[in-house]
């Protein structure tokens, strides 16, 4: 495994940065992007398939257990689950969501328009649909489904996207139902919210053919604006989500659920290679030390006595609640407890992960870190000597009831003798920072078994073969053709692809001669700076926007005034454009009233013209567009002003 060192340049202290021969490590990334379909309904009830704003009209409560497979085999990721020993309310409402989302009746049939969606998706990437779809249960009982299983199915199989030159295969394409929305927990229960459960969701699973971080943001990205070139996904935070499966030479394959901002991609591939990597040379440590997985006991010990007096606020608080602290010994692990793995993500934190899950507990403390917290030396050589721990040797322990303590402390054991393997397979959740925490065991096969409930669905030869012919356009077709027809740039076609507005620009550019690069940069850049703003732009219909853009093509507004009018009519959903102008004083100058204002203007600041001469007409454009804000085009304005200025400047000389 070969690393290149480089100073990290801007860095406060002059840390050193690891920078990966991708290549060498033997990276494999897959990529997974689940896609909400934009449906009316629900994937397998009439429900309306929208996110409620409606006060629950019904609440219940559930626990949920694994089931054997038809081998009778327990999936390992079900029983972790199950072993946290949680429980589950959950909340709906009459319009999203029935007794199918609260499992009181069996599923309806398969959700036609969603199947349509997923066929077309499919094509558009050369996946071949099955002949037959059968529906699955996939085993899931952290609570995000009533039902202890999530229903999946697989819509056609193959494909490929051609990512910088080269071909990433498309393993699977498959429609599933999404989760019920998780609103918080209250000790070991869990509230969710019925309203998602069961929204149609799109698939795509890649091959592991992703070979660098950068690769995978595009490939992430390249598969997003197919699923938005057919015009049926939802849009907006939570609609879209990434899975992640990583591996390196020597480390473990590890799926990364949940990442929801393209952006992050990359950087999670990044994060999780530098975490194999730390964990590949802590492995290597361990093993230098001679530290054999033998050695690591599970010997747990009430040290309580220890921190009788202690002034740690956590430790007191628990001894006062009369709860106990256990310890347990780490030999040889001194110093490796705050090994970095990932920014901000040290070698303890793994472990710590590991207790929080198995033993419920909030975290744990350990002699690499201490003293601090309120413990002192003295504490800390008593807990050694009852611990029975030599210099080498890191102490861990947990104030907490004698369960709980057990538990993280058995987890602790249980996840340092992984340490000395090196990389353990596991599932891991993504951090809104690009980082990732211990979620649960990877799935085995005994997840999935067949829907009994549901009927298969055929899938015509001949409906295929003419849905071909209707096929929307890839995204680096439609980007070439407005680059060639529209004579716009690579960059403002690529945006205008990549948005919502694609249509309204092409009724804009057959209806009025404004300029094309205009338009595109106004329903680009233009609309995505006013949503940061705050502005509500999905207020204002596109009926509205294309009569902007007849008025400026008429001369009854100036292009200039489409910011101004565009955030009105957003803050007053039921005008109209004629209004805004009326109520903003936007109606553009006539020929002569903008002669009378820059002629006034000219007379008024007659001294700047004879001191600056033609340099004048820069500060005299900003005292003029001050006052026409929006009633002339800038161009105009700029041309008659020259004009004047050069004039009067002859006449001075």
């Amino acid at each position: 495994m070969q690393v290149k060192l480089q100073k990290k340049h801007g860095s406060k202290n002059g840390e050193e940065l690891l920078v990966f021969d991708y290549s060498k490590l033997g990276l494999k990334v897959g990529l997974e992007i689940h896609q909400q379909l934009d449906t009316k309904n629900k994937l397998f009830c009439h429900c309306t398939s929208a996110i409620s704003t409606e006060e629950p009209q019904v609440k219940f409560y559930r626990r949920l257990r694994p089931t054997q497979s038809e081998l009778g085999e327990v999936d390992p990721a079900a029983a972790f689950e199950y072993k946290k020993g949680k429980g589950f309310f959950y909340e709906g409402e009459d319009e999203t969501s029935c007794l199918v989302e609260m499992d009181e009746e069996p599923p309806h049939n398969l959700n036609d328009d969603a199947v349509n969606i997923c066929l077309t998706v499919a094509l558009m990437i050369g996946a071949k649909p099955v002949d037959e779809i059968h529906i699955m249960r996939k085993i899931v009982i952290d609570g995000s489904n009533t039902t202890g299983f999530q229903r999946t199915c697989i819509i056609a199989l193959g494909g490929k996207i051609s990512i910088n030159g080269k071909n990433v295969s498309i393993q699977t394409v498959s429609l599933e139902e999404d989760a019920a929305r998780k609103l918080g927990e209250k000790g070991r229960d869990s509230l969710y919210r019925l309203d998602r459960l069961c929204i149609p969701l799109i698939e795509i699973a890649t091959a592991p053919e992703i070979y660098t971080p950068d690769d995978a943001g595009k490939t992430a990205l390249a598969l997003g604006r197919i699923l938005r070139v057919t015009k049926k996904v939802k849009r907006g935070l939570g609609t879209i989500r990434q899975d992640l499966n990583i591996s390196i030479n020597g480390g473990a394959l590890i799926e990364i659920k949940g990442v929801q901002e393209l952006s992050l991609v990359p950087k999670c591939v990044e994060y999780e290679v530098k975490r194999q990597y730390n964990l590949l040379q802590i492995r290597d440590n361990l093993l230098q030390r001679g530290v054999r997985k033998e050695e690591l006991r599970e010997e747990f010990i009430d040290v309580t006595e220890v921190f009788r007096r202690t002034k740690c606020k956590l430790i007191k608080q628990a001894i006062d609640e009369r709860k106990s602290v256990y310890s347990v010994t780490l030999p040889k692990f001194r110093r490796l407890m705050k090994i970095e793995l990932e920014p901000d993500v040290r070698f303890a934190t793994e472990l710590s992960d590991y207790a929080k899950f198995w033993g419920r507990v909030g975290g744990f403390f350990h002699t690499d870190e201490l003293p601090g917290y309120g413990i002192t030396e003295k504490e800390i050589l008593k807990l050694k000597e009852k611990s029975h721990a030599g210099d080498e040797d890191v102490v861990v322990f947990v104030a907490d009831n004698q369960e709980n303590a057990i538990d993280a402390l058995k987890a602790v054991v249980a996840r340092a003798k992984l340490a000395i393997e090196g990389v353990p397979s596991e599932t891991r959740g993504a951090n809104p920072d690009g980082t990732t925490h211990y979620a649960r065991p990877r799935p085995g096969s005994a997840r999935m078994y067949p829907e009994t409930d549901v009927l298969p669905v055929p899938i015509l030869k001949e409906y295929v073969k003419k849905s071909k012919l209707y096929l929307p356009e890839l995204p680096d077709v439609t980007v070439k053709r407005l680059v060639n027809k529209y004579n716009l740039n690579k960059k403002l076609a690529t945006q205008l692809q990549s948005s919502n507005y694609l249509p309204v620009f092409e009724r804009i550019a057959k209806t009025t001669k404004t300029s094309t690069s205009f338009v595109t940069a106004a329903l680009t850049e233009t609309l995505t700076n006013l949503r940061r703003e705050g502005v509500k732009i999905e207020n204002v219909t596109d009926e509205k926007i294309e009569r902007v853009f007849q008025l400026i093509d008429e001369k009854r507004v100036a292009k200039e005034a489409f910011t101004e009018i565009f955030s009105w009519l957003a803050e007053h959903r039921d005008s109209n454009v004629e209004e805004a102008i009326r109520i903003l004083n936007l109606q553009i100058l006539s020929e002569n009233q903008l002669k009378v204002l820059i002629e006034k203007t000219i007379k008024e600041h007659t001294s700047m013209i004879k001191e600056r001469g033609i340099k004048s007409v820069k500060p005299l454009m900003g005292v003029l567009m001050s006052q026409i804000r929006g009633k002339a085009d800038v161009t105009t304005v700029h041309k008659e002003l020259s004009q004047k200025v050069e004039v009067m400047v002859k006449k001075l000389k």
